[in-house]
């Protein structure tokens, strides 16, 4: 899904908005800062990485805290609600590498 060459938005199945599904592929692994976040997400401009934020935030899939001491920042973090999306999500990436080829096919042939 993070691979450059890879058409992440070939899958139909959208979780949150079109970067959700991967900001929370992001956070599978623990809490993350907003620069950790651009690293794997290279394509999503700042503007955009704060809207999607703020709409996982706003639907209770992660939580954002700031954390205090000399350097101020902010982490990122799923939440119940949100770890719980990791599920329905692995469904939806294994049907969408299962019918690969027809969704290829089908927007080449819309394209055409």
């Amino acid at each position: 899904m993070f691979d450059p060459v890879c058409p992440s938005d070939l899958s139909p199945i959208r979780f949150a908005d079109k970067w959700g599904g991967m900001v929370i592929r992001c956070l599978e692994g623990g809490p993350r800062r907003f620069s950790e976040l651009r690293v794997p997400l290279r394509g999503i401009t700042a503007k955009v990485l704060t809207q999607s934020l703020r709409t996982l935030e706003r639907d209770g899939l992660i939580s954002r805290t700031e954390m205090a001491g000399p350097i101020r920042h902010v982490e990122y973090e799923l939440t119940a609600l949100g770890r719980s999306m990791l599920a329905p999500m692995d469904v939806a990436c294994a049907w969408t590498a299962e019918h690969w080829d027809e969704l290829i096919d089908a927007r080449e042939a819309a394209a055409s």
